[in-house]
């Protein structure tokens, strides 16, 4: 029998390793990659748009809200659907929604997009909350099964992601006496602290990867300080009101971060544009909590510390998982282009402009948003003329995924 099995065996196993279904639907990261750069391409300009009186478009809650909202709970979370959808077969060995179960989940997030400009609000806030709660079943789900124990606060902040966004349309309806930014701060907040923990494992051992003798081991409880530090730093800004105890909690959490991120050795990356831009994208972070500091003291509008987390932060960091990630699930080599570089470099600019263009020339506010927008726009363009292609092809290795 053992002559028969052993092929049978190999027939087995290779047949279950052969690409199944359509290819932008074997994981996570293709549809909602392509879907959020596509969103992040338009919505950023279609609001400026709108914002400028250029264009006469009512979204279905208020431009700023939907603006903001869509920019986290839009953009943002469908790259971190798609991550984690991904990261989390690999995290566990089990499967992860593909095929038609990934096509409904990636049209729930879709449908949510189209209504949040068609309304009305109602349909959009259901739409809307349905997503995040499911993801985080399935992410808990499979770390439970794979007793994967040290992913779990992941979940953890996907289910807090999703009752921010719950109270955010409940406020919006004057269901909930809030206001509708406490949520969204509060969304952006709990983003930060997911770059900040996935930033701390992927960002060090990237760089070490490529570096040989390089060894980038942190003090675990200065890991666990800066963290806890970072995140009553947020908590702080998003639900209390301004105060000292906020500036010095804040400031210090900076501070931290700024040690964290000379820990990891930004230097020897300058010739590998897909760490450096990692390493320049988490530098947002602290400059991002400095300047929530400073809005404690009135210094500086509040908006300057938000788009530093947010476009600097937050897009720049997704800019660069998102070509290093596809790279690798599509079997192709983790180096980039120049068109990436450019699209690395847009992302940059963008956020050194939105930040700091209308704290030194306030005059020129306007002119900011306009070139915020063109070079943001631009970047995730050039990412889907290169990726869409790739994410709705097989892998050039022919193995599943």
């Amino acid at each position: 029998m053992k002559p028969t099995s052993l092929p049978l065996f190999s027939e087995t196993r290779a047949a279950a390793q052969r690409p199944q279904g359509l290819p932008f639907l074997r994981l996570g990261f293709r549809p909602f990659y392509v879907g959020g750069a596509l969103l992040a391409a338009l919505i950023v300009p279609l609001w400026v748009a709108i914002f400028l009186g250029w264009l006469k478009l009512t979204p279905a809650s208020q431009p700023l809200l939907w603006h903001a909202h869509e920019m986290l709970f839009g953009f943002a979370v469908a790259i971190i659907v798609g991550f984690l959808m991904t990261a989390g077969k690999a995290w566990t060995g089990l499967a992860t929604p593909r095929g038609p179960t990934l096509a409904a989940l990636a049209l729930l997030w879709l449908g949510a997009r189209v209504a949040s400009v068609t309304g009305p609000y109602v349909a959009y806030a259901v739409l809307d909350m349905a997503l995040l709660p499911i993801a985080a079943a399935i992410l808990v789900t499979l770390l439970l099964r794979a007793r994967n124990y040290r992913n779990l606060p992941i979940g953890l902040i996907l289910a807090l992601l999703a009752g921010a966004n719950l109270v955010f349309h409940l406020a919006v309806l004057g269901l909930l006496n809030v206001s509708a930014m406490t949520p969204l701060y509060a969304g952006l907040a709990l983003i930060i602290m997911i770059e900040c923990v996935m930033g701390g494992r992927v960002i060090p051992a990237f760089t070490m990867a490529v570096t040989p003798g390089l060894k980038l081991v942190a003090p675990v409880w200065l890991e666990r300080v800066t963290l806890g530090v970072t995140g009553l730093g947020l908590a702080l800004w998003v639900l209390a009101p301004p105060s000292a105890i906020g500036l010095i909690v804040l400031g210090l959490a900076s501070g931290l971060q700024v040690r964290r991120l000379l820990a990891w050795r930004f230097g020897v990356t300058l010739k590998r544009p897909i760490l450096w831009i990692l390493h320049a994208a988490y530098a947002w972070i602290p400059v991002g909590l400095a300047l929530l500091a400073l809005a404690q003291l009135g210094w500086v509008p509040v908006s300057a510390g938000v788009h530093a987390l947010a476009v600097g932060a937050t897009g720049g960091l997704i800019i660069g998982m998102i070509t290093r990630t596809a790279r690798g699930h599509t079997g192709r080599l983790l180096v980039v282009s120049g068109p990436e570089v450019l699209a690395y470099a847009l992302v940059m600019t963008a956020a050194l402009l939105r930040v700091f263009l209308p704290l030194l020339a306030p005059a020129l506010y306007a002119s900011a948003l306009i070139a915020t927008a063109m070079l943001w726009s631009a970047a995730f363009l050039i990412y889907l003329w290169i990726y869409t292609p790739w994410l709705m092809s097989t892998r050039l290795d022919g193995k599943d995924g």
